[in-house]
């Protein structure tokens, strides 16, 4: 819970934050004196080495941060309580396991390459940052302390980690015969400390005393040795070292003497690259070397000489040649197999043309060639070569494939850039860049390496902070420099508000944290889309300037805040006189113009006075002035055939008299009722019975329904029998009734026809069965006769047919 409030607080910077930056700071410029007071010895007599002394300070101020030593092999920091080893060429650190895990790993990758006997061969291990090598027997399996006198150094928070506290002792480098005398510590010894009385580099000056790794000094004065050439002498002042060669220029002959050019004083032996041309001792020949010293020598023709293949040997005159001997040449040709098969010749045997069968490098295929070529097949190998990565694909490989010439490119563990190695096994080679993490605005640096800088916290620094401001104010508040967003500004708004142009007295509020409105989310497994919180400009708080002002209703003048300026309520009943000239304003204190009271509110209450005679209805107004306007209400009632609903207004209803009462009653509509006869009433709605005597004109026809009349429905209803047949109708009722029969006589007829062809045919169907009946019993007759005589028939031909075949076979 501490870490994480700690973790929230460092995003805000306060007071507590500038106290322990300051404590840091104090802390920093202590340890800085403490080192600068340490190597203090080395520099301030005779002139030290300063740059000797960068690479031991840069160890031991690193060990003072925390995180900043890293272990190169498995990227982490190398802490106080754990087990390292340096190595003597870099001299970084790296944990014990892991250095020995890396040089088993480098062990075993070497071998599985080169090594026909898998293992028994002993390889060195590399360094991983500077590939300095160690014999197996180096591998590291103790922890001492940087200058390995004590092992397995205890942690004292007084002493550098992983030091002993004693004093070094270690040889110095270059080796003067001295030792180190700081306390044991990381990196190389500083250069020696030692005063010693040396002469200058000439050694004209008298001795002074010096520190012994800047013993070299120079006295100013001419050198004065005599120079190689033996003809000048060295002008430069007093130096270390031989002299230089002579710069000098001066007229120098070639070495056979023909020839002279300008050269330096330090080299005057040349050759002019010509002929020598000189007469050999023996008067015939010419020397034809190139420009030489010295005597020409002997001539090469005298003496015996052997003839070209070399079998004999004669001596003849110098001015003779040596002629062929006849024999073979058998000297070995260029295949170192064969011999020349030519008789003895001169110049050089010509190339071998026997045929051999010869096999393909890889050994797969043979083919017959001549002896001075050689055979190689196109099969290109399939083996992968040493980095176990790519194939070979060389023609005709006899196994030794060459080492892999492609660049690995596999990413390093720093991920930040690739192995530019070539193409091998196991795993690369860490990153030997390295990288500097610089402060906000970049005063401050630490250098670590690369991939480090991901998990590295900036360095503090001591100066105040650059960032400009990114609110309204042209500067931001003094603080230190810091990795994290800047803290809001805390410096007064004094913005002119838009309302009143009062300054606003409230915090600068351009950039207000406030918390996002995030959408809810399903589950833990997904991540909110917005941030939690998002930086917004608030606006500017309400002016709260008091300012006296009076109610609206001008009862009293109080102070109200700026914002709230201009009239206000004091809660009072407001007391005016209403409209209706009967009652006061209830309302709470409101604005009212003079002479106008539109403001107040209106009278609520009903109103009161008398209603007209007659009129059930209250008045529609409210409590109004003067008199009550004429009802205009409807009264709704049933028509006079009650069905019909009906709206009078209550005025004309009042005052109407019977008959226009009846009328107004009346829906104008035809009476829904129905008379005795069935008919429905023609008259308009009506109060009352309807009248019996029916006008509906009525169809009667005859009693054979030929004639057809109309007649009134009341007539009808006195008399059934108004329409009667006459002779027409008779002839007519008598024609049906014959044509009737005729038809039912013509139906007879034809149904006993049809029952007379079904009888036929039943009597045809019935006659076809028996004859079928007939045929099947005859034929069962006929099986049944020669099953029954069979056996009888085939007994005596069967003995017929068997004697005769034993007959004609004997």
């Amino acid at each position: 819970m501490v870490a994480a409030q700690r973790l929230v607080q460092s995003h805000y910077s306060s007071s507590s934050d500038d106290e322990e930056d300051e404590e840091i700071g104090t802390r920093d410029v202590k340890k800085g004196k403490i080192l600068a007071s340490t190597f203090t010895t080395y520099t301030v007599q005779t002139g030290g080495d300063v740059n000797g002394l960068e690479r031991t300070n840069q160890y031991v101020s690193e060990l003072f941060q925390s995180g900043a030593v890293t272990c190169l092999i498995c990227i982490a920091s190398v802490k106080r309580i754990q087990a390292v080893w340096s190595c003597g060429g870099c001299y970084s650190l790296f944990h014990i396991p892991c250095i020995q895990k890396w040089a088993k790993d480098s062990a075993f990758l070497v071998s599985s390459v080169t090594d026909e006997d898998f293992g028994q061969k002993q390889h060195p291990w590399p360094c991983p940052k500077c590939r300095t090598e160690y014999p197996p027997s180096a591998t590291p399996n103790r922890y001492v302390c940087y200058c390995e006198k004590v092992q397995d150094p205890p942690v004292d928070p007084w002493l550098l980690p992983h030091s002993c506290g004693q004093v070094c002792e270690r040889p110095l480098t270059p080796s003067c015969g001295h030792t180190c005398l700081l306390l044991c510590h990381p990196g190389p010894c500083p250069p020696c400390p030692k005063m010693v009385h040396v002469a200058c580099m000439c050694g004209k000056g008298r001795p002074l005393p010096r520190r012994c790794s800047n013993k070299a000094w120079s006295c100013q004065q001419r050198c004065g040795k005599m120079l190689p050439c033996k003809q000048h002498s060295c002008t430069q002042q007093c130096h270390s070292g031989p002299c230089a060669p002579c710069p000098r220029v001066g007229v120098q002959k070639c070495v056979c003497g023909r020839e002279q050019t300008e050269r330096e004083c330090a080299s005057p032996s040349w050759n002019c690259k010509q002929v020598c041309g000189g007469v050999l001792s023996c008067g015939n020949h010419t020397c034809d070397r190139e420009c030489h010293g010295g005597l020409c020598g002997a001539c090469p023709r005298t003496g015996e000489r052997a003839c070209p293949c070399g079998k004999s040997k004669c001596s003849r005159p110098c001015t003779e040649e040596v002629g062929t001997c006849g024999d073979t040449c058998d000297r070995p040709l260029t295949c170192g197999i064969h011999t020349c098969s030519m008789r003895c010749h001169h110049g050089n045997c010509e190339t071998c043309r026997q045929e051999v069968e010869r096999s393909c490098r890889c050994g797969r295929y043979s083919r017959v060639v001549p002896c001075h070529k050689e055979y190689l097949c196109d099969t290109k190998c399939p083996n992968t070569r040493s980095c176990q990565r790519h194939q070979c694909r060389r023609k005709c490989c006899p196994g030794n494939c060459p080492p892999c010439d492609q660049n690995c490119g596999r990413s390093l563990g720093c991920r930040n850039h690739k192995c530019p190695s070539i193409c091998h096994q196991g795993a690369c080679y860490p990153c030997p860049e390295t990288v500097q993490v610089k402060c906000a605005c970049g005063s401050s640096c630490l250098v670590v390496p690369c991939g480090r800088e991901r998990s590295t916290k900036p360095p503090r620094c001591k100066e105040l902070c650059r960032s400009p401001a990114s609110c309204h104010h042209p500067s931001r508040e003094d603080h230190r420099c810091h990795q994290e967003a800047c803290p809001p500004c805390r410096q007064p708004c004094l913005l002119a508000l838009t309302r009143c142009k009062h300054a606003c007295p409230a915090p600068c509020h351009d950039r207000v944290l406030i918390k996002s409105q995030q959408a809810k989310v399903a589950g833990p497994w997904e991540q909110p889309t917005e941030p939690a919180f998002v930086q917004k400009a608030l606006p500017c708080p309400p002016c709260q300037v008091p300012i006296p002002t009076s109610c609206l209703g001008e009862h009293e003048v109080s102070p109200v805040p700026c914002y709230k300026r201009g009239p206000f309520t004091c809660k009072r009943p407001c007391g005016r006189l209403l409209t209706c000239g009967n009652h006061t304003c209830t309302k709470e204190c409101h604005t009212v113009s003079k002479g106008n009271k539109s403001g107040c509110e209106e009278c609520e209450v009903g109103c009161c006075k008398p209603r007209p005679r007659g009129c059930p209805h209250p008045c529609s107004l409210r409590c109004h002035p003067g008199d009550c306007p004429v009802c205009q209400q409807m009264i709704r009632q049933r028509c006079h055939c009650k069905i019909t609903l009906i709206y009078v207004e209550c005025t004309k209803l009042q005052s109407a008299d019977r008959e226009s009462k009846i009328q107004l009653a009346s829906c104008n509509n035809q009476c829904p009722k129905e008379l005795s006869c069935g008919h429905r009433c023609k008259q308009v709605c009506h109060p009352g019975q309807c009248e019996e005597i029916c006008q509906q004109k009525v169809k009667v026809r005859c009693p054979c329904k030929r004639i057809k009349k109309e007649f009134p429905c009341a007539k009808l209803q006195e008399d059934q029998s108004l329409v009667e047949c006459d002779s027409t109708c008779k002839l007519h009722l008598q024609k049906a009734s014959q044509l009737k029969e005729e038809e039912e006589k013509a139906a007879k007829e034809e149904e006993q026809k049809k029952l007379q062809a079904e009888c036929e045919a039943f009597e045809k169907r019935q006659k076809g069965r028996r004859r079928e009946r007939r045929r099947k019993g005859e034929v069962e007759e006929e099986r049944e006769s020669w099953a029954k005589y069979k056996l009888f028939l085939l007994v005596p031909v069967c003995g017929v047919a068997l004697a005769a075949a034993v007959y004609y076979l004997m």
